[in-house]
């Protein structure tokens, strides 16, 4: 299990020299000088630093001089140093605590819980992205819906279990942490009490009837996408299939949450 590991902002004395300065830094400064491309702020260290124009708002900005004029007080965070050219670049836009290049599967983070749905919980570790802990992976035990488990607003511990800057998604777990309980036995050799979960195990190949689940042919029809016939094929193992018919779900789930997001 990985070391609980809590990604905070640096926060640090008032530095006096570049050499001092750290990314992610938040200092205060006074704005200087106004360029096309940007704006020059003191920030106590001897040398100017830069806010270019696409690091003064997450808006779009037109001209420097819509946001900022010379004599202000502002709030940056260090983004890029450069000491043997005593090149400075700041921003006004806050950081985010964890970015994609920090993730590492089966670490570790703090994080709050933002948003509950039947297939899960959205959690917010200070990424650009929230996680989605999937609600297999909420317990050990059996959980109907994640509100049973958890509410809107809770601190809770997770796991990465995977992520893609690609597709945008974090796959976090809260059980991964947790002790897991004795196991009980039943059809299968896994617990009554234990909701199944991905697999990731490749297994031997057999044939299998794949049949559209109803709640992916509703997804379907919501997405204006054609409702597939069933086929038969070789499949890997039976909790192999279902993974893999899970996995479309999700991805159209998700598509769709973009959608509405995005709109």
């Amino acid at each position: 299990m990985s070391e609980e590991i809590t990604e905070t902002l640096v926060e640090v004395e008032t530095p006096t020299t570049i050499n001092d300065l750290e990314p992610k830094m938040k200092l205060k400064g006074i704005v200087k000088r106004l360029e096309l491309y940007g704006a020059f702020v003191d920030i106590g260290v001897g040398a100017n630093a830069l806010v270019h124009i696409s690091k003064l708002s997450k808006e779009r900005v037109n001209r420097v001089s819509d946001i900022l004029t010379e004599g202000d007080e502002i709030s940056v965070w260090v983004d890029k140093v450069n000491p043997d050219n005593q090149q400075i670049m700041v921003s006004m836009i806050e950081p985010l605590a964890v970015e994609w290049t920090d993730l590492q599967t089966g670490q570790a983070y703090t994080g709050r819980v933002n948003r509950l749905e039947n297939f899960g919980a959205f959690i917010d570790i200070g990424a650009e992205r929230e996680g989605l802990v999937h609600i297999s992976e909420l317990s050990h035990g059996y959980v109907k819906h994640p509100s049973e488990a958890y509410n809107v607003g809770d601190e809770v511990q997770v796991q990465v279990l995977g992520f893609s800057k690609r597709k945008r998604r974090i796959d976090l777990s809260i059980k991964a942490l947790l002790d897991a309980p004795e196991a009980t036995e039943s059809y299968g050799g896994r617990g009554r009490n234990q909701p199944e979960s991905y697999s990731f195990e490749p297994e031997e190949e057999f044939e299998e009837e794949v049949m559209p689940t109803a709640m992916e042919i509703a997804m379907r029809r919501a997405m204006g996408e054609p409702v597939p016939s069933p086929t038969r094929g070789k499949k890997r193992g039976r909790r192999k299939s279902r993974a893999r018919m899970r996995e479309q779900q999700e991805d159209i789930m998700d598509r769709t949450l973009r959608v509405r997001h995005d709109g």
